[in-house]
């Protein structure tokens, strides 16, 4: 483009200065250095007011570089010169060069201050904007009301209330209290460093509000939690925008009051204004929430009618919406339209629920691996995903690469992990991961210190959990106290359990329902019947804790092992809650043991009338009848179970040696080493007989000879897998056995003998409790 010919006439710099300011606005730069070159050739470059015009120019056009050229060759330079060209610098983020600009300029006024501050708390450097505020207070320069609201806004960053504070006092010094912009900036401050009192002493004093201080003091109310207040507060607006009704909108959502949300939302259907992004996102999360697919669908059927943008935050809340609410093929869909690189970890977690809800993770897998640059939160979902699916291998598995090519596992990967290999009992596995918690220093997060508890206790070192819970010490919670509680209760501790419990108490921690069982469950295990009552009635009458199926069962438990079989019988009847098939199999599995074949009918009646095809009732049953010498109605039991086509549950016991998981049943004739283990366990056999060990044949509940008992006794599924481990271990470490079924009579006597004569400690875990063997006695005291 050529510049129009100048007058002929008395060629006047304000003819330029028009065509300059004209030229800003097509942001041509092609103008400007044609006008700089008319300038030159009429000798006007001498024009102070002029080359400010063209420093100015080249400055909002981008042209720095060609402004400060200018700026060098100007013989007089005014006040104006030396801010322009700061601001240059300060606007484009080259606070290096505008901070040696600024240190030549030989006077500086406001504007020149307020550009440095400005400039660094667009920058997000916070501290250098305040501290430059300081020093112009120290220079005696009187700041703007501009000055105040960026150094307001670089305190509120950083939540420096000390520092707001005195910019406060500042603010009333110079009378710009009652400016909206600078109370709205104080408000703020206020606000965001947490003291909410001086805030709404601040709005209140306000005698001009205009819809930002509102939309602030109800933010800061609803950030407090306080949603009461600012709904009263935004009932009392007369003008509201959008940000007033998201700010409700969200408020209800985040807080749990989903319906509220979505009613707020239709008020704001009714006025002038449109949803945003953030309205829809709120408003389809509430939606979720409520797994409310109708309304979900009709509000994705207003996206779509006035064309609104799906990509980033809508599209992740229709994804989380149709995920959650059984809409999972819908939400494939948007994805296909989306693309996986946008999805929120927010939505891929919906995503993975949703899947597991249907059972099928492979497709969540995928989306996972599409993932350009998945966050910990991502992995940690996937991994959760996998555990909640029962998926534990793959678990493990995705957590070594994560290990190898992801990001830093976080404290809630950790206690995922350990979910998983306490599902395992793999002590193993479970070392590692301390190992792993240490070096990342994620051991100090209370919810992995619980995860380790609860993964040692389950491998079955009771040591090395409390060795974790003692090393927590003052960040201990409710699950830290119920997690060892329980731990040791399992274990065959009680009192110790229960001791743990009195401390507890004095440390003012209050209990909850989970903390019962525990308790009540060392009472059960320990035998002490009163103290069961007594904390029973505790948890009642003492800390309000309504009692659960679960907390029942403990009682029933607990009366039943003590040979109160009435008492237990009594109680059931008197529950007011129905009793469920845990009550009735504990009842019955009392029954086995003191060989009660009435009550044992009783129980297992009941407890088919809820499942009636499970098999651990017929065979409590026959083998309670078969205990109390009824032979014949055992075999009408087993006859009826045959009829039926009910399996018994067969029995497994396995040990893990090397990470590698060997599994054994009954007579197993499967593993490579079978012949060595059965020669084992001969010897071990003739060797505890010598030692005054009894086979306890009664544990066979079939009518046979005692010599074919004996050898059907031998061969039991722990038995094998004892002598499997004995000859695959180091002499004098621990053994550590897995059963899927309650231990019996016979192999929990001979396991005490061979625990002495193999000088071993020996950990069984069966369905109900570990048993640690040694020197010939069991934790239990025989008392399980």
């Amino acid at each position: 483009m050529q510049s129009p010919e100048p007058p002929t006439v008395a060629c006047h710099s304000d003819f330029y200065v028009s065509l300059l300011q004209t030229g800003i606005k097509s942001r041509d730069p092609l103008i400007g250095r044609s006008i700089h070159a008319r300038i030159i050739k009429d000798g006007l470059h001498l024009g102070v007011f002029l080359m400010n015009n063209l420093i100015s120019f080249y400055v909002k056009t981008g042209f720095i570089s060609h402004a400060h050229q200018v700026f060098d060759e100007m013989s007089v330079k005014t006040v104006f010169s030396w801010n322009t060209i700061l601001s240059g610098y300060a606007k484009r983020g080259n606070m290096e060069a505008a901070h040696r600009v600024f240190d030549e300029i030989p006077e500086r006024d406001s504007v020149s201050w307020t550009t440095m501050i400005v400039g660094y708390n667009q920058m997000g450097l916070f501290n250098n904007a305040i501290q430059m505020f300081l020093k112009m207070m120290s220079d005696k320069v009187p700041p703007t009301q501009y000055t105040f609201t960026n150094v307001l806004a670089s305190c509120a960053a950083i939540e420096a209330l000390d520092i707001g504070r005195k910019i406060h006092s500042f603010i009333v010094k110079f009378g710009l209290s009652v400016v909206v912009p600078v109370s709205n900036s104080l408000l703020n401050m206020y606000a965001k460093s947490s003291d909410s009192v001086t805030a709404k002493v601040v709005f209140d004093r306000m005698k001009l509000k205009n819809t930002s201080s509102w939309n602030t003091i109800i933010s800061m109310h609803i950030q407090f939690g306080r949603l009461e207040l600012a709904c009263a507060l935004f009932e009392q607006m007369r003008e509201r925008d959008i940000v007033s009704w998201n700010s409700i909108i969200t408020g209800y959502n985040q807080q749990g009051f989903d319906i509220e949300a979505l009613e707020t939302f239709s008020g704001m259907l009714k006025s002038p204004l449109n949803p945003d992004k953030f309205t829809l996102a709120s408003v389809l999360s509430a939606c979720a929430n409520l797994e409310n697919l109708k309304l979900g669908k009709q509000i994705h059927a207003h996206i779509v009618r006035t064309d609104a943008d799906i990509s980033g935050a809508v599209g992740n809340a229709l994804i989380s919406m149709y995920a959650k609410s059984g809409g999972i093929e819908i939400a494939q869909k948007i994805i296909g339209l989306t693309g996986t690189s946008s999805i929120s970890v927010i939505a891929f977690t919906s995503l993975l629920d949703g899947y597991v809800k249907i059972g099928d993770i492979n497709p969540a897998r995928e989306i996972f691996d599409s993932l350009e640059d998945p966050d910990v939160v991502a992995w940690t979902a996937m991994i959760v995903g996998y555990v909640q699916n029962g998926l534990i291998n793959d678990a493990l598995e995705l957590f070594r690469s994560m290990i190898r090519e992801g990001p830093k596992p976080n404290n809630y990967t950790l206690a995922a992990v350990l979910s998983a290999i306490s599902s395992l009992a793999s002590l193993n596995h479970g070392k590692q991961i301390h190992a792993s918690a240490i070096r990342s220093a994620e051991v100090s997060k209370v919810s992995v210190s619980n995860g380790l508890i609860t993964m040692y206790s389950r491998a079955g070192s009771i040591n090395d959990a409390r060795q974790v819970f003692n090393q927590i010490c003052c960040k201990m919670d409710i699950v830290s106290w119920t997690s060892m509680i329980v731990a040791l209760a399992q274990h065959g501790l009680g009192e110790e359990a229960l001791e743990l419990f009195e401390k507890m108490l004095k440390f003012n921690m209050k209990p909850d329902h989970i903390t019962y069982v525990g308790v009540l469950s060392a009472c059960t295990h320990a035998g002490l019947v009163e103290k069961g009552k007594l904390y029973f009635n505790m948890m009642k009458n003492i800390h309000h804790i309504e009692p659960t199926l679960s907390h029942y069962a403990c009682m029933i438990d607990l009366l039943g092992r003590a040979g109160l079989l009435d008492e237990a019988y009594d109680f059931i009847k008197s529950m007011p809650i129905e009793p469920d098939v845990v009550a009735w199999g504990s009842l019955l599995a009392s029954c086995g043991v003191h060989k009660n074949a009435d009550l044992a009918k009783v129980a297992a009646e009941n407890l088919l009338l809820f499942d009636p095809n499970n098999s651990g009732a017929y065979s409590a049953l026959a083998n309670t009848l078969s205990a109390c010498g009824k032979w014949e109605d055992a075999a009408k039991i087993r006859k009826s179970m045959k009829e039926r086509a009910v399996k018994k549950d067969q029995g497994f016991s396995w040990v893990q040696i090397q990470n590698k998981v060997h599994v054994f049943g009954a007579e197993d004739g499967l593993h490579p080493q079978k012949d060595e283990i059965y020669d084992k366990i001969s010897k071990i056999w003739k060797e505890i007989k010598k030692r005054g060990f009894t086979p306890d044949t009664n544990s066979v509940f079939h009518d046979l000879e005692q010599e074919v008992k004996e050898h059907m006794l031998k061969h039991h599924s722990e038995k094998l897998a004892l002598a499997f481990a004995l000859l695959n271990t180091p002499r004098f470490t621990t053994v550590r056995i897995m059963k899927n079924l309650r231990i019996c009579n016979d192999c929990h006597s001979a396991i005490k003998y061979i625990s002495k004569l193999e000088g071993r400690e020996i950990i069984v875990r069966d369905a109900t409790r570990f048993h640690h063997f040694k020197d010939g006695s069991c934790s239990c005291r025989d008392y399980w």
